[in-house]
């Protein structure tokens, strides 16, 4: 199978080029829209005139128009385009909010969050998405979609990550269309109530109302929070503890309704409402049937973007079922991720959940019976296993690059996992169906609510026992967008051989692989001549990293606490030699003098020159005193001092037109980089 002899396949490439070039170019939708019109115009031009026998032009303007159209897709997704968006307006002084709760988000130890949409603004009508954040003691009751509130604030900036190698929550985001955030204590709602009702609303008013009869059935713990999340697509009440282990036995994407689901949901309505092919139209009665409910099911899972790119997936699928073509699978995905996906929300595409799946199901599609061509068991138990095994092996091989490369671990064990699991995945999804919809009319009896209890009860120790094989669990793999891009020309180069094995693909996999370890030791190489002194943000916590040579010397008051941090830098930095010191007064950076003030040192300021003031764990300190005796270049405030001390600092050094650099504002700090001039960070 070569699928780039599909017409929608070559559009869907040149569809995702074109959002790649919107979306990094950051044009106005004006040029886009421009050029558009023009590749349109001119395509028209050679269909309807004398030169449309002219393929090679007719291909070249075909490709431009539909690369312009992605590019345009991605430019009119921006938000802060429309007329009307909130942030058009001034944001420094406190508002009125008219909000409509769109999502609700998994709670964090400050409080219960949403996602809502902006009705208006004061008396203004405007648009937009804003991230609330409510106190977790300001309200008696949770928030629910389709609520409107009616609240006083003043908008925050959402952050951007701090400190190298985090994850960039802000970012994320505004791929979301969100910009800002409103925090919202006891008593700033002034009014809440449901005017009208959207579909994602009364999706998620059914969804509370079948927890509420799971819960009065006897469902509870964790068994509760699975069944939420494999069939009503509920992850965030699931403990952090119970996805770390399915995480780290390979088998976190069971927790995620997606393609797997979706797919085991079509046979198991193809087998049951097969009686129906022996009526008269009896198949287009089936076809019916099952599209409608898989999108009723999609309606149940709340429309998320996973399950509502797998179900448009499968109901292209079941349409091919319906013609007899099932093989051109290949169009497809093409059709359902251009047509339908990418076109009404480009940004999908920078979302790391989409891009997994379909690797995932690309590479099933064309690795899968080249792999399982590699071996015919005799015994029927030996083939289903194998089969199992064919499509596991496939699509790790799709996602396993985007797997290093967001997450930098492996888990070996996805083959034990996956043989365990997936097999008994569709008794636990047709039985919960059962399930629930019995519990919905309060008629479940009592042993089958056990029984299912108890078959998730045994998956979950399951997976609790591959995650703690920690011999099989590769984690802190460095992995950059070059070794990305590589990775995925080895995995081409691999599906390319089980589908037809030529001795030209295996030297130019091996080439490849020449070429992958050359690219590591580039980064090596580059690793080796770096130095730096980072001085990390981290609350309650004073992080100084040291690193040369591929070595890094943390510097840190509690190295407990500053170990995820460090972790987060290290991989992202391919450093392996990590130790741990306790926090010194006096260092030398690049022929400078700092000199780290804490609370353990007097008021008075030592007698030595000092280029470098840094201030850590709140000192008690005359600060004008420090800056008339030591006239430092710069004076530096990190997340272990308090707030009201930070702003006193602040204001100090404004009056005595001192530098003043706060890394819980900044970010991060390298104090190699430090100018007489200028601060680079």
């Amino acid at each position: 199978m070569r699928p780039l002899d599909f017409i929608p396949v070559k559009f869907t490439l040149f569809l995702i080029f074109g959002i790649l070039a919107g979306y990094y170019t950051k044009w106005s939708p004006v040029l886009p829209l421009l050029f558009t019109l023009i590749s349109f115009l001119f395509l028209t031009v050679l269909f309807i005139g004398p030169y449309k026998k002219k393929g090679a032009l007719f291909g070249m303007a075909m490709t431009a128009t539909v690369v312009g159209v992605g590019m345009l897709a991605v430019c009119i997704a921006q938000p802060t385009y429309e007329s009307d968006h909130y942030s058009l307006f001034n944001l420094q002084e406190n508002h009125r909010w008219h909000l409509k709760v769109r999502e609700v988000l998994k709670s964090g130890f400050s409080g219960r969050r949403y996602v809502a949409e902006v009705l208006r603004m004061d008396n203004a009508s405007v648009g937009g998405r804003l991230l609330i954040q409510v106190a977790a003691d300001s309200l008696t009751q949770d928030l629910k979609e389709d609520e409107e509130i009616l609240v006083g604030g003043t908008l925050a900036e959402i952050r951007a990550s701090l400190n190298p190698g985090q994850f960039n929550y802000k970012a994320y985001l505004e791929d979301l269309g969100i910009y800002h955030q409103l925090y919202l204590s006891s008593g700033a709602i002034r009014w809440r109530n449901i005017s009208s009702s959207t579909v994602l609303g009364m999706a998620g008013r059914l969804r509370g109302t079948i927890i509420q009869r799971l819960e009065d059935a006897g469902f509870s713990g964790d068994e509760l929070d699975i069944v939420k999340a494999l069939l009503l697509g509920e992850r965030k009440d699931i403990r952090a503890e119970l996805y770390e282990e399915y995480q780290n036995a390979g088998a976190v994407h069971i927790l995620a309704v997606s393609g797997l689901h979706i797919g085991i949901i079509l046979m198991l309505l193809k087998f049951l409402l097969a009686p129906l092919r022996r009526l008269p139209h009896g198949k287009t009665a089936e076809l019916l049937l099952i599209v409608l409910l898989l999108w009723a099911f999609a309606f149940l899972a709340g429309f998320s973007a996973s399950v509502v790119r797998a179900v448009t997936m499968f109901t292209f699928l079941a349409y091919a079922l319906y013609l007899n073509r099932p093989g051109n699978t290949f169009n497809i995905v093409a059709l359902s991720l251009f047509f339908i996906l990418l076109l009404i929300n480009p940004m999908l595409l920078f979302q790391a959940g989409f891009q997994m799946s379909y690797a995932a199901v690309i590479a099933i599609i064309w690795g899968y019976p080249g792999i399982l061509a590699l071996w015919s068991p005799k015994y029927l138990i030996l083939q289903k296993a194998w089969q199992l095994m064919a499509v596991s092996l496939a699509a790790q091989l799709g996602v396993f690059p985007i797997s290093l490369y967001y997450f930098h671990q492996f888990p070996a064990l996805f083959f034990l996992s996956n043989l365990f699991i997936i097999p008994f995945l569709g008794v636990i999804l047709g039985l919960g169906f059962v399930v629930i919809i019995l519990a919905f009319y309060q008629t479940l009896p009592e042993i089958l609510m056990r029984l299912y209890q108890y078959i998730i009860y045994v998956m979950n120790h399951i997976i609790r026992w591959l995650a703690h094989r920690e011999a099989f669990l590769f984690r802190e793999i460095s992995f950059d967008v070059g070794h990305l891009m590589i990775s995925y020309l080895l995995v081409f180069l691999v599906l390319s051989s089980f589908a037809r094995m030529r001795v030209r693909n295996v030297i130019l996999f091996l080439v490849v692989v020449v070429i992958f370890q050359l690219w590591s030791l580039h980064v090596a190489l580059r690793l080796h001549g770096v130095e730096r002194t980072l001085l990390l943000h981290q609350s309650a916590n004073t992080v100084l990293l040291q690193q040369s040579a591929g070595r890094l010397r943390v510097h840190t008051a509690d190295t407990l606490a500053s170990i995820p941090l460090v972790k987060n830098y290290a991989v992202a930095s391919a450093i392996r030699q990590i130790y741990y010191l306790p926090l010194e007064n006096h260092y030398q950076v690049n022929g400078r003098r700092i000199l780290v003030v804490d609370s353990t040192l007097t008021s008075n300021p030592p007698a030595l020159k000092t280029d470098i003031l840094l201030l850590t764990q709140s000192p008690r300190i005359h600060l004008q005193r420090y800056l008339d005796s030591l006239s430092p270049r710069i004076v530096i405030a990190d997340g272990s001092n308090y707030r009201a001390y930070i702003q006193r600092w602040q204001k100090t050094c404004a009056e005595k037109k001192q530098r003043f650099y706060y890394t819980g504002e900044q970010g991060a700090l390298d104090l190699h980089l430090i100018k007489s001039v200028d601060i680079a960070h």
